[in-house]
């Protein structure tokens, strides 16, 4: 039997799903990220990796054709030409890299995706200034690494990653304006989100049970790996994910781009994916509340009231969508002593920005919203959907799989197809 899996490494833990050859799920494992320091941070993706690998049946590791793997998007790091990290990995909301904003504004198209200070380019652009980067070969995102260290094979990314590092994703290249800015690194090559790469390195067949002529293949980013597990495939239709973070994406027949807003464009054959990852999200929650209270007080809420608060939910200053601003300040007062109140209003602010997002890229040129499934943990909660069908008044429709993990075995399907 032909198997294939796909590896989701979130912002909060990493999933895997392992499909047959009719899309159906033969087995799922996941983990939950441990905090880990910076600086070993990317030591701790290896080991999960690999302890992932381990924990899949051999029965089913032996079968398997083909992986692909997802990253968190913008989450980043410099490689020597062994593959070693040089430095800690940025992470994919980590906008210490403001500060070289102004010199990328002289060579990048004015509202070009690179003009935030979360994107790949400008995370590159300050590293570059770090004494780290004379012991750099390779710029990879996370996805390309976790890769590499399967396949063996360094510096090759896919263009949903690769988006945010300025690559042209209709033209297939790297812009003219990025090469002037003659950053000593070598670039990733691009390739399609799923394009075969390489086999398997043997000495991890060997001692992991997986056949040597397993295909590793180009990842993609979590949300849009979300958004192909989702099953929707039609312009007007929109996938939120609502993880850590809250990220959604539009189908749309145009391509919409403005940095002013962090709104940018994914190519998904001959549509595009419109959308922007907030900052706001699961995480705000967890900051306050238990797993077993938010379920607990969300049934206690009327979602067809409005709470009466204007909260603007963040962990941290700093927001990427749809209000681009690193010094944006979160906004949790007042406070009300009830603490199902405060949720109730966590809850519809989130909504709010949801639907903020959605209306802007509308008024921006992509296709009316026609339906929206939801990914991740807050499509669990109940409550919170009623809230924000109330906000987006549009259907909410249960999505074919709601886990992105999913979507990248589709990716590795596919590609092993190819």
């Amino acid at each position: 039997m032909s198997l294939y899996l796909g590896i989701d490494f979130g912002t909060s833990g990493v999933r895997a799903a392992i499909i047959d050859g009719g899309a159906n799920i033969r087995a799922e494992a996941r983990r939950s990220f441990e905090v880990s320091e910076p600086s070993k941070r990317a030591n701790y993706w290896r080991q999960v990796l690999f302890g992932l690998l381990g924990e899949i049946p051999q029965q089913l590791r032996q079968e398997i054709n083909s992986i692909t793997i997802n990253g968190t998007s913008g989450t980043v790091l410099l490689c020597d030409r062994n593959g070693n990290p040089v430095d800690e990995p940025l992470m994919y909301n980590d906008n210490r890299s403001a500060s070289v904003l102004e010199i990328l504004r002289k060579f990048a198209p004015a509202k070009h995706t690179v003009l935030s200070a979360t994107s790949s380019l400008a995370k590159l652009l300050w590293m570059s200034q770090l004494p780290s980067f004379s012991q750099a070969k390779y710029f990879l995102h996370q996805a390309d690494w976790l890769g590499f260290l399967l396949h063996g094979q360094l510096g090759i990314s896919d263009y949903h990653n690769a988006l945010k590092l300025g690559y042209d994703v209709e033209a297939f290249k790297y812009p003219d304006w990025l090469q002037s800015l003659q950053i000593p690194i070598q670039l990733p090559q691009i390739c399609a989100p799923g394009t075969p790469i390489s086999q398997i390195r043997s000495e991890l067949a060997f001692e992991y049970g997986l056949s040597p002529n397993c295909l590793i293949c180009a990842g993609t980013t979590d949300s849009i790996a979300a958004f192909i597990a989702s099953g929707a495939n039609s312009p007007g239709e929109a996938v939120t994910s609502l993880g850590s973070t809250l990220a959604v994406k539009l189908l749309s027949r145009t391509r919409i781009e403005d940095a002013k807003y962090g709104i940018y464009s994914h190519r998904l054959g001959d549509l595009w994916l419109a959308g922007g990852a907030s900052n706001t999200g699961g995480a705000v929650l967890k900051e306050f509340f238990t797993l077993a209270e938010l379920e607990s007080l969300s049934h206690q809420i009327d979602p067809t009231q409005k709470s009466g608060l204007d909260y603007y939910p963040l962990l941290k200053t700093g927001e990427r969508f749809p209000i681009n601003d690193p010094n944006l300040a979160p906004k949790l007062e007042p406070r009300p002593s009830d603490r199902v109140e405060f949720l109730h209003g966590l809850l519809e602010g989130m909504s709010r920005i949801e639907a903020q997002g959605y209306e802007l890229l509308q008024i921006l040129g992509a296709d009316r919203l026609t339906r929206v499934y939801t990914a991740g943990g807050g499509a669990a909660n109940d409550t919170w959907t009623d809230i924000r069908r109330r906000h987006l008044g549009v259907p909410m429709i249960e999505p074919k799989n709601s886990e992105a993990a999913y979507g990248s075995a589709l990716l590795a399907m596919a590609g092993s197809m190819v």
